[in-house]
């Protein structure tokens, strides 16, 4: 597995690598900034990225605002943020960019270098690799009410399978109903949790967050 870093801290930066390359895994670059990232990315074309949020020159959200472009440009690479801070709109951004190979992890609450590693291992197979605190956030801020209780036993199902990373075909076949249906039901969830056609492709995903978090 090919990876790059991107981390302000010169410390933290040179922790990850040493780290990660004890794991056997190749480290092809480590960047401090957004704009030095892109470029190793266009050059190296890794297979994931470790990204913090708040980098050079601003401090705020360069980073998750490079893993966007990240997403857009070379959708073949995995992103992971690892961060001290929930970005809650530019994460639902990123998560809802691509549901696969995408992770958000806090720093103060990865628990061990195995636990990290794992996580990159994840994402670079395609998994979706969400920290819980950042699950909740995200959660807090799209719930205008709580809707579980009025969905029907069939949109449930439906709903259940959306979790599981299933497509609408996908869905169709494991619940023996046809894809108009399964488009009928998707369309009831999202009326029910007040998720509207402007969010676009987010409103699966935070469908599914909802969900997780019931």
């Amino acid at each position: 597995m090919r990876v790059v870093i991107a981390e302000d801290s010169a410390l933290l930066r040179q922790g990850i690598v040493l780290l990660l390359r004890d794991a056997g895994i190749d480290v092809v670059d480590a960047v401090e900034d957004g704009e030095a990232l892109l470029r190793s990315v266009a050059e190296h074309r890794p297979d994931v990225c470790v990204i913090d949020v708040r980098m050079p020159p601003t401090f705020v959200d360069e980073g998750l605002r490079a893993a966007l472009v990240i997403r857009n440009r070379w959708p073949e690479t995995g992103v992971l943020v690892l961060s001290q801070y929930v970005e809650q709109s530019y994460a639902v951004d990123l998560i809802g960019s691509a549901t696969s190979g995408v992770g958000y992890l806090l720093k103060d609450r990865v628990s061990d270098a195995d636990e990290f590693v794992d996580g990159l291992q994840r994402v670079r197979a395609g998994e979706t690799v969400l920290d819980p605190e950042v699950v909740k956030q995200l959660l807090v801020r799209s719930r205008r009410q709580d809707p579980m209780a009025t969905l029907s036993p069939r949109e449930r199902d439906v709903l259940a399978a959306m979790a599981e990373g299933r497509s609408n075909t996908g869905i169709a076949e494991e619940l023996f109903i046809g894809s108009a249906a399964v488009e009928k039901h998707i369309r009831s969830i999202f009326v029910k949790f007040g998720l509207h056609p402007e969010e676009g492709e987010h409103r699966r995903v935070l469908a599914v967050l909802r969900y997780l978090g019931a």
